[in-house]
């Protein structure tokens, strides 16, 4: 089933750019006024949800609603639409209504209600209250970096896809836009993905944020934590260096002695805790800016 998400987002974009080109070729030629109605509802039922991935790809955008009920509703009234069009011509227009139908409504309930979706069950090892489990990541230059090495002081730790992932890339944006409010609360941030060195480097310097920038070797962290998501990364991104095999989005937070006090584990991967959580959470459990600077000062 994962292999058939991972081949099913790559060819949808590609049908919604080809409905919709196909679709506007046809209106800008003057396609006759039965057609000219169904090559519209093409775009009704289209466009909107193409329009979608060309946002969240330029904009900045680390979340969305769950359901995306607007564009769900328009891919059915371009559907329905293209139904009654076609209806009332001599002989059925194949072509627009496939498009409608098939690429417009059906892939758009698939994406927004399957694709979307990881069916995570209840994570055992990964509870508030739990001690945070032990596990092996590696450092920029290849070190291993032990879990327990975050003990001792409160940690962020997000797990994200990958540099290809626009929705993680807008959700650390957020985070080292938080910076400040993390460091004057001792939070170590860690930021921890299965993709190269290479580009976790890459992604390093272009926040430049002293946050821990680590690699789950062959995704050794996220199968022991349960967080894998085999064949999640969308087919064709191994010409760009990234493994087929990811990991679920997950938000962990841990106090100073390593226990686990907040954890996302989406369903989702639209929707994600808002940035302002993490700090709630940390003054929730009493780990404040007042709390630092005081222990801060008596140990001097």
């Amino acid at each position: 089933m994962a292999w058939m998400k991972s081949k099913f987002i790559t060819l949808y974009i590609t049908a919604l750019v080809v409905a919709c080109a196909y679709a506007v070729v046809n209106i800008v030629n003057g396609a006759n006024s039965a057609h000219l109605l169904t090559w519209i509802s093409v775009l009704i039922a289209t466009a909107p949800h193409l329009l979608f991935f060309m946002k969240i790809f330029i904009v900045p955008t680390a979340r969305t609603s769950s359901n995306l009920g607007t564009l769900v509703g328009l891919g059915v009234i371009g559907a329905v639409t293209a139904v009654i069009s076609v209806l009332q011509m001599t002989s059925i227009a194949w072509l627009p209504l496939v498009c409608a139908i098939a690429i417009g409504m059906g892939g758009n309930l698939l994406y927004v209600f399957w694709y979307s979706r990881f069916g995570r069950g209840e994570n055992q090892q990964l509870q508030v209250g739990k001690k945070l489990p032990g596990f092996v990541l590696e450092g920029q230059k290849g070190q291993q970096i032990k879990s327990a090495e975050f003990v001792g002081k409160p940690a962020l730790i997000i797990f994200y896809r990958g540099n290809w992932c626009p929705l993680c890339m807008a959700q650390i944006k957020e985070v080292a836009g938080q910076y400040k409010a993390m460091v004057d609360r001792g939070v170590q941030v860690v930021l921890v993905s299965p993709q190269s060195h290479d580009n976790t480097e890459s992604l390093a310097k272009k926040f430049a944020v002293p946050f821990q920038f680590l690699v789950d070797k062959d995704n050794k962290a996220a199968e022991k934590l349960n967080i894998i998501s085999k064949n999640g990364t969308p087919a064709g991104m191994g010409v760009l260096g990234y493994d087929s095999d990811t990991v679920m989005p997950t938000v962990l937070i841990t106090d100073a002695k390593g226990k686990i006090i907040f954890a996302d584990l989406t369903d989702n991967y639209r929707v994600r805790p808002e940035p302002e959580t993490f700090i709630q959470v940390l003054e929730d459990n009493g780990i404040t800016v007042t709390d630092q600077s005081s222990a801060a000062t008596a140990s001097a």
